[in-house]
């Protein structure tokens, strides 16, 4: 039996292999008018190719909690009654056809108001659409990008709350897997890093003060969740700054993402989603097969939590090896599930699993 395909139970759910979706932007929503932040024919073409594929779990790209908190005027959202109900009708089909729904809940911090990235990916202004961004420090992301504006005590507080608010949503619109973005330079891996957090109130300054966001927007989640679903964490296990004996500034570390990993244990996450990378614009990251895997297992030597690894995994034989040796609890394919969507339903034949195709398909199997 292949370990890739083996089904992973997380609290009473359990997910029918470790071949799972990254949440990939796709910069298709409405902008704005009643349909702003809502998924469109898009979203569920998208999706609904890559639970036919044979994905096990499908994380819908980062969705936004607020209107500020999307990267883009074109991203997703989770605020309304509209957006709420279009999300039914992938989350119906995905369930369908075997995958499990999940959702990845967002704050774009000071990487927030930016243009689709095949226009330039550049700041976008109120006069085209955009609004001021709003981070833990008034610390510009890269030259070009507007100083954000600090965000007060009571500011965070409501940050936390629309989280909670998005995860009820989430629920109610069929999702069975809730994602908390903590990476890629966006407002919870901001105030994760000394690089990006250089408040000196109960929220910055020592480690356990930096998390304090990370940990508020969980316990938050959680406590609107349902126990038998699982929450999951995506973190940025490291920004490349300090792993870089050449360049002294100070960032959040492998060291700091053990530590946080117990942390979330302990507050009700179920796997962490092990990324790295996004908080500094000019970071060196040494690119390569598996570059990140190492992060993940880490995780996994250090600790009791799960973890996932991502990041140039493109081969069944590759992401086989790295379940099978206990590197990671499941892959998750981004670019690779782009270029093909079947690619689960592929490895499967390769390693001498059950591919799972829709009946519509049998005569080609």
């Amino acid at each position: 039996m292949s370990a890739l395909f083996e089904p992973l139970p997380l609290r009473n759910l359990t997910i029918p292999n470790r071949v799972w979706m990254a949440p990939m932007c796709q910069y298709s929503a409405a902008s704005d008018g009643p349909d702003q932040g809502a998924p469109t024919d898009w979203h569920l073409a998208h999706q609904a190719a890559r639970a036919v594929g044979g994905a096990g779990l499908i994380i819908t790209e980062a969705t936004a909690v607020t209107p500020e908190g999307r990267i883009s005027p074109y991203d997703l959202g989770l605020w309304n009654d509209r957006q709420q109900h279009e999300f039914t009708r992938i989350t119906s089909f995905l369930r369908e056809h075997g995958a499990v729904p999940g959702i990845q809940l967002a704050h774009a911090g000071r990487k927030a108001s930016t243009d689709r990235p095949w226009r330039g990916g550049r700041p976008v202004g109120p006069q085209d659409g955009g609004w001021r961004p709003a981070a833990p420090s008034p610390i510009p992301f890269a030259g070009g990008y507007p100083e954000p504006a600090e965000l007060s005590v009571a500011e965070i507080g409501r940050v936390v709350e629309a989280f909670a608010q998005a995860a009820r949503r989430a629920l109610a619109a069929g999702f069975q897997v809730v994602e908390v973005h903590g990476a890629h330079g966006y407002l919870i891996n901001e105030f994760l890093s000394p690089h990006s957090n250089h408040r000196t109130d109960a929220y910055g300054g020592s480690h356990g003060n930096r998390v304090r966001l990370a940990l508020e927007v969980v316990d938050a989640v959680r406590a609107v969740w349902p126990d038998d679903l699982p929450v999951l964490f995506r973190v940025s296990a490291t920004d490349w700054l300090t792993e870089n004996a050449e360049d002294p500034r100070q960032g959040w570390t492998a060291e700091d993402t053990v530590l946080l990993a117990k942390e979330l244990l302990a507050h009700g996450v179920d796997l962490l989603d092990t990324s790295s990378g996004g908080n500094a614009a000019d970071a060196r990251i040494p690119l390569g097969p598996g570059y990140q895997v190492p992060l993940a297992a880490r995780v996994k030597a250090e600790t009791d939590l799960p973890a996932a690894a991502v990041g140039l995994i493109t081969e069944p034989r590759q992401a086989e090896e790295i379940v099978a040796s206990g590197q990671a609890d499941a892959v998750l394919l981004g670019r690779e599930l782009l270029r093909d969507p079947y690619w689960p339903n592929r490895a499967a034949r390769e390693l001498g699993a059950g591919p799972r195709w829709p009946h519509q398909y049998d005569r080609a199997v």
